[in-house]
């Protein structure tokens, strides 16, 4: 089994989300790409919530602040999903429903 390691830290410089993608581009000029529905909240989200994000320290990872969701750069590159759990979200899902 395999590691990833990381020689250079990564760091957001810019972020965009669509009804389909969340991209990010880094500060050493690389693009990332990922499929929105890896991240359920933002999938639900309104576009406005989309765009209300911060970026983390020095870019280590994004906050949408409206929605609770957290996502770190390393995790993106490394290709983890969001880690809540189908009961997690299925009860964040129901609270804005009430709201």
């Amino acid at each position: 089994m395999t590691t990833l390691t990381l020689e250079i830290e990564p760091f957001a410089a810019q972020v965009n989300v669509t009804d389909e993608k969340l991209m990010v581009a880094l500060v050493d000029g690389r693009s990332l790409t990922v499929p929105l529905a890896w991240y359920p909240r933002l999938l639900h989200a309104s576009q406005e919530e989309r765009q209300n994000w911060q970026l983390l320290g020095d870019g280590y990872a994004i906050e949408w602040v409206d929605l609770d969701e957290h996502t770190s750069l390393e995790g993106l590159l490394a290709g983890r999903h969001s880690g809540e759990s189908p009961h997690s979200f299925e009860r964040w899902l129901a609270s804005r429903e009430k709201s």
